[in-house]
């Protein structure tokens, strides 16, 4: 009877804990967004929020927490409770490389964070202001080469995938410019627009507005393929930079160790919210692709993508 006892009060125990994730979630669920309003991760945080917050019967709130490459909203959500109601959704420099950029180990990707779904993927545009008198790719690359170091481009944060492009080409060109740092997207396109800086590498879901009303000209696209609704603009694969085809993708997080019930709950919730035709068109109004991943196939492609742009972080001793 004495050794029952126990048992009997931890197989209760084990119930109310089942019973809590079974019916999470019981209150709103905070979704933190490491950049400002405005920029593609909010856009997409704020279209998911609302597609979850129908299919649970809860808000889902959207937090921005901009600054330091993302890591104040990556620190908050690693040091949150794990019980589902403290959610990440962000690229993938806040999660996996800021730490490396920063040389600050405050938290590693695989041991800190649940990944639960991706939510879109979004190519980036080489774009200028009009008044730098370049009208291709190729004037721009030899201008940086003919001057190194005068150029300024405009960064949405350090370790953004904006920045890590650009460290990328450096190389590739041999050359440098300067890289401004900003605490987000819509903050570096207003110096861009302004003409305080030259030029950047934005997500189309930015850059669209301003590339089709004229205020902004786009050189290249770093999709593997031109996108349709810029059919004159070249791919950096077909400017003979292969290496630079990338997208930008955002995904939902959790803290480390958020139950898999939960976690399967909102994968599943993800994968009906983003396969819904209005939603979608959303996305693809906005310049961007809803593409939602299973959670195994998920973490395989954070691993892919870790690994590619680490080496290039540590190879071109990339420091902050």
């Amino acid at each position: 009877m004495r050794l029952l006892k126990p048992i009997a009060l931890l197989l209760f125990l084990l119930c109310l804990a089942s019973g809590a994730q079974a019916s999470w979630p019981e209150k709103p669920v905070h979704l933190i967004v490491p950049y400002p309003p405005g920029g593609n991760v909010d856009v997409a945080a704020r279209i998911v929020a609302e597609g979850l917050g129908t299919e649970f019967g809860q808000p889902f709130v959207v937090e921005n927490r901009p600054g330091a490459g993302g890591m104040i909203a990556a620190n908050h959500v690693v040091n949150s409770d794990n019980d589902g109601y403290t959610l990440f959704v962000a690229p993938n420099g806040p999660v996996l490389f800021s730490p490396l950029l920063f040389r600050q180990e405050n938290y590693f990707w695989r041991d800190d964070f649940t990944p639960i779904g991706s939510i879109s993927f979004v190519p980036l545009v080489l774009q200028v202001h009009p008044e730098l008198g370049v009208d291709t790719a190729e004037e721009l690359f030899e201008r940086a080469k003919a001057h190194p170091g005068e150029l300024t481009m405009a960064s949405p944060g350090a370790g953004t995938q904006n920045h890590l492009i650009s460290e990328m080409m450096q190389r590739m060109l041999e050359t440098e410019w300067l890289t401004v740092h900003y605490s987000g997207n819509a903050p570096a396109t207003t110096d861009l627009l302004g003409g305080r800086v030259d030029f950047n590498f934005d997500q189309y879901t930015v850059a669209k507005q301003y590339i089709t009303s004229g205020k902004l000209n786009a050189l290249a696209v770093s999709s593997p393929e031109r996108l349709p609704s810029l059919p004159d603009v070249p791919t950096l694969e077909e400017l003979g930079y292969s290496e630079a085809v990338t997208e930008t993708f955002t995904g939902l997080f959790g803290p480390a160790g958020v139950p898999a019930e939960i976690v399967e709950k909102l994968n599943t919730a993800l994968e009906t919210v983003l396969s819904d035709p209005e939603v979608a068109a959303r996305f693809d109004n906005a310049g961007a692709e809803a593409r939602p991943m299973e959670v195994d196939e998920f973490k395989e492609f954070l691993n892919e993508q870790y690994e590619r742009w680490s080496s290039l972080i540590r190879s071109a001793d990339i420091r902050l």
